[in-house]
């Protein structure tokens, strides 16, 4: 396995540090968690997280970067670049510049870490 999909899975990296957060269900901080416990293990999402009416969006490589309209609880936005999506995951704001429901956490990652867990994206 890759960093990328470490990441993906345990929000550790290969490193063995766990990426910080902040924001996000209270749960992350008790328990730890990472990308696949909100968006599944294909990155699709769709299915309502534990103690929030949040439904994690796909956050496949291609839905994200798709031409296709995009559109989430604020309003249409751009298609994500790799730039927007390492804004979207450290900061939790989408490319028109609105913020995130609050069961986004913001991972406090590395610039290696994001290149890699987006490298892990588009395999999803």
């Amino acid at each position: 396995s890759s960093n990328g999909e470490m990441i993906y899975y345990t929000g550790f990296n290969e490193s063995g540090q766990e990426i910080p957060i902040s924001g996000g269900p209270h749960w992350l901080y008790v328990h730890g968690g990472s990308c696949v416990d909100c968006h599944g293990v294909n990155g699709r999402g769709g299915v309502p997280i534990m103690m929030s009416v949040a439904i994690p969006s796909d956050i496949t490589y291609g839905s994200l970067t798709s031409e296709e309209e995009h559109e989430d609880e604020h309003e249409d936005h751009a298609p994500y670049t790799d730039e927007t999506i390492k804004i979207a995951i450290r900061e939790g704001i989408n490319p028109a510049g609105e913020e995130f429901d609050y069961a986004m956490p913001k991972w406090d990652m590395s610039d290696p870490d994001l290149d890699d867990l987006i490298e892990y994206l588009k395999t999803l």
